[in-house]
């Protein structure tokens, strides 16, 4: 059995491990003009099979709408996204993601992978097996929620 101080060193671990996560982000946003919830938007908005509502993005990322409103805001104003009128009803609004925006999209995910290599550098092909089947267990294991 586990004693309390190792889960809490395990969870000083995870802490350390997602700060470095976020700084890696961070740095690979940075030149790109986009900010990690930005791209957060972004990445949701192109997860949908047409344009989504903003209540839809509000819903999905767990936001107050107005939140969506003003991501919307920046990403629209880099050309990132538009805002497009909904086809049956003229009060809601939907986003459309642009082909900047997809652009983004597939940089950032060339820049993810490096930044997952970089961090998995020190890890053998078994240890990263390892690793993936205790990150599947975790994921798998929390309370169910819309996860983008």
């Amino acid at each position: 059995m586990e004693s309390p101080d190792s889960d809490g060193m395990l969870a000083e671990q995870l802490l350390r491990l997602t700060r470095r996560l976020q700084r890696i982000q961070s740095r690979q946003l940075e030149p790109i003009g986009i900010t990690p919830a930005q791209f957060r938007l972004l990445r949701t908005t192109a997860h949908y099979e047409g344009a989504p509502r903003m209540a839809d993005l509000a819903e999905r990322l767990d936001v107050v709408p107005r939140a969506v409103t003003t991501l919307v805001d920046g990403l629209e104003a880099s050309g990132r996204v538009r805002r497009a009128p909904d086809p049956t009803n003229r009060r809601v609004v939907r986003v459309e993601i642009t082909e900047e925006g997809r652009a983004v999209l597939r940089s950032m995910r060339a820049a993810r992978k490096a930044a997952a290599e970089e961090i998995l550098a020190p890890l053998t092909a078994e240890q990263r097996e390892v690793l993936g089947g205790l990150l599947t267990a975790l994921v798998d294991g929390m309370p169910e929620r819309r996860r983008c």
